[in-house]
């Protein structure tokens, strides 16, 4: 067996989970996380030439169009994962460099992003986001892995699927009913399947996860989340449930190496609360904090079907709480480190709420004009942070339908929604993943990504044209993702070689890479660079788009080319940390640093305008910026 094929069949869990009577389960961070073998570093020179740029033919677009983000100077990290983990706060359960769009979150909708401050010096408001590295120097050359056995001796995998009901728009009077009984059936789905990876042998073969369990279950997803969203339409704009039918198989739940031990129903505190407090005595420590995001009530999961006549106000109210909770998010970025401990709360807190106070009234007035005037919903305006306890986001009871799937995911059943009246809203049908633990310690480590993370010294990001076409324009709110963070649980089919040495980008290794003197150490991903024509998105984040032939360059039959995003990433990363074997890339627990797990996200909030220059400098084959 190859070292790489073994790498990514061996893979350590370096998390602690708690699993108490009626509450969720919480991964908590690590102290030590077991380094990646050195078996998996390679030096560049044994690489061999593998990349292949097809030769431009003359009906091709040779040009690049280049955008400077930034190296995430504004210290934009997070958990989340936006793109493939929608609604999941901290999913991902590694750090993040954000670059671009500065308000995004876990919970950003589209129309939420086309506001925000942006860090492309172009104004490109996209957002671009890949694992940090980081340098561990408690390296071992010990190969600590795992194996599926190992994952099974830590307890079954648990599912968690993106929330629905705190997507969708103001649920009519009329559909409600329906709109529950779909609710009901996708926390049905959601129990069947945590009770298949509970009654599984192997719960970690790739096959089981991909087949038998997220598979089937993004199927059954999508169909229901069609049924939602086409009665909805019938009496109001149809949303695009798609992005919301994939779910994910969450390992390090048992009791693998690097954890605290100790027990709690709820996420660990916010890593930045001390941070803030901090920075008055190290300015210079500040720009390295995770950036905290807004945690807010549920609105939607307390509105109990709304009149026909109220639909379009109350929406566009609620799209402005949610740019509401976008604008604050961006403040946390922009104002880091300014003001003492009380800033966040005067300065963004204390404003939100008033906003909210005043857009919730403007709901509540809508609805009394043509129905029952909801009662209390100002109760719902005051919001905090993440996981610290203030504003808590009960969403109705939003993890509803669960109790006695043996996760503890029943609790809460609608009975806090923070003091507003309702009756049975449709999030009280629905379910929400449990919490996970946010990034702590000035380090930002959690659940296995320990040591200090390692700013990039350059981030290149290109658009790039087609050798066989010219392109088209993505369409504004394309999501795409390259690589795959799991190939060990979800198997290698996505995974992409992106580790290459300054001066060698001739050639891509899927093994950490030690480099001569004076080269820096890069990841260069490539992202799919054709489109379906139709879709920003698909229920794998996937199928709507397709990788051009290696050869050739032309795109799948019907797909159309776009502009090819190219991201490399460079670090100064000193060649005697890289022979000892002690840079490593942030990941999920179970895959243990494995650099096969490299990947990089992207969501295109460029304007028309924009996205047609880009368009004409690629096919006009210039290189522009």
């Amino acid at each position: 067996m190859t070292d790489r094929r073994k790498f990514r069949l061996i893979a350590s869990l370096s998390a602690v989970a708690v699993v108490a009577a009626g509450t969720a389960a919480v991964a908590l961070a690590a102290n030590n996380g077991d380094p990646a073998p050195l078996g998996a570093f390679v030096p560049i020179e044994q690489v061999g030439k593998n990349v292949v740029d097809p030769k431009v033919g003359k009906n091709g677009a040779a040009g690049v169009f280049t955008v400077d983000c930034g190296t995430n100077e504004q210290g934009k990290f997070s958990a989340d994962n936006p793109v493939a983990q929608p609604g999941l706060k901290h999913g991902a359960q590694h750090v993040h460099d954000f670059v671009g769009n500065l308000s995004i979150s876990a919970e950003s909708t589209d129309e939420s992003l086309l506001d925000s401050e942006t860090t492309c010096r172009n104004g490109d408001r996209s957002s671009y986001f890949w694992p940090v590295v980081r340098i561990n120097p408690k390296a071992n050359p010990q190969d600590v892995g795992s194996n599926p056995d190992k994952v099974k001796e830590n307890g079954p995998g648990e599912v968690a699927c993106p929330g629905v009901a705190e997507r969708l728009p103001a649920v009519p009077q009329r559909v409600r009913d329906e709109i529950i009984r779909n609710l009901q059936q996708l926390a049905q789905q959601l129990r069947e399947a945590n009770d298949r990876v509970s009654r599984a042998q192997n719960p970690a073969d790739p096959n089981f996860v991909n087949n038998t369990v997220l598979g089937p279950l993004r199927d059954k997803r999508a169909a229901t989340l069609d049924r939602i969203a086409n009665a909805l339409a019938r009496s109001s704009r149809k949303p695009n449930l798609k992005p919301l039918a994939d779910c994910d198989l969450r390992w390090g739940h048992g009791h693998g190496g690097g954890g605290h031990g100790e027990h709690s129903s709820k996420p660990r505190k916010f890593a930045a609360e001390g941070v803030l407090q901090q920075a008055e005595q190290n300015n210079a420590e500040q720009n390295d904090a995770a950036t905290p995001t807004i945690k807010c009530p549920s609105v939607r999961g307390a509105l109990d079907g709304v009149p026909d006549q109220a639909l379009d106000e109350v929406d566009n109210n609620l799209d402005l709480l949610d740019k509401q909770i976008a604008e604050a998010n961006q403040r946390l970025v922009t104002t880091k480190g300014q003001g003492g401990a009380n800033f966040i709360d005067n300065a963004i807190l204390g404003p939100l709420k008033d906003k909210r106070v005043a857009t919730l009234d403007r709901i509540a007035i809508a609805i009394g004009r043509n129905g029952e005037k909801p009662q209390g919903l100002d109760r719902l305006a005051k919001c905090g942070l993440n996981d610290n306890g203030e504003g808590e986001n009960n969403n109705g009871g939003n993890n509803n339908g669960n109790n006695g799937n043996g996760n503890g995911n029943g609790n809460n059943n609608g009975g806090n929604n923070n003091g507003a009246t309702t009756t049975t809203p449709p999030a009280a049908t629905t379910t929400a993943a449990p919490p996970l633990a946010a990034p702590t310690g000035k380090n930002l480590e959690l659940v296995g990504n320990n040591g200090k993370i390692v700013r990039p010294a350059q981030v290149k990001i290109e658009y790039r044209g087609n050798a066989t076409s010219k392109v088209t324009g993505m369409p504004q709110f394309l999501k795409m993702v390259t690589g795959d963070a799991k190939p060990t649980s979800r198997g290698p089919a996505n995974a992409r070689a992106t580790w290459t040495c300054g001066g060698f980008e001739d050639r891509l290794s899927d093994k950490y890479v030690v480099c001569p003197n004076g080269s820096k150490v890069m990841r260069v991903h490539d992202f799919p660079g054709c489109w379906d024509g139709q879709n920003a998105d698909s229920a794998n984040h996937r199928d709507h788009v397709r990788f051009a032939d290696k050869q050739t360059g032309a795109c799948p039959q019907g797909f159309k080319a776009i502009p090819q995003l190219r991201i490399s990433i460079s670090y100064n990363i000193s060649r005697d940390v890289q022979q000892k074997g002690q840079y490593q890339l942030d990941a999920f627990p179970e895959e243990n640093h494995n650099p096969f797990s490299d990947h990089n996200d992207f969501a295109n909030v460029n304007s028309d305008q924009t996205m047609a220059k880009i368009v004409k400098c690629v096919n006009d084959g210039r290189k522009c910026s």
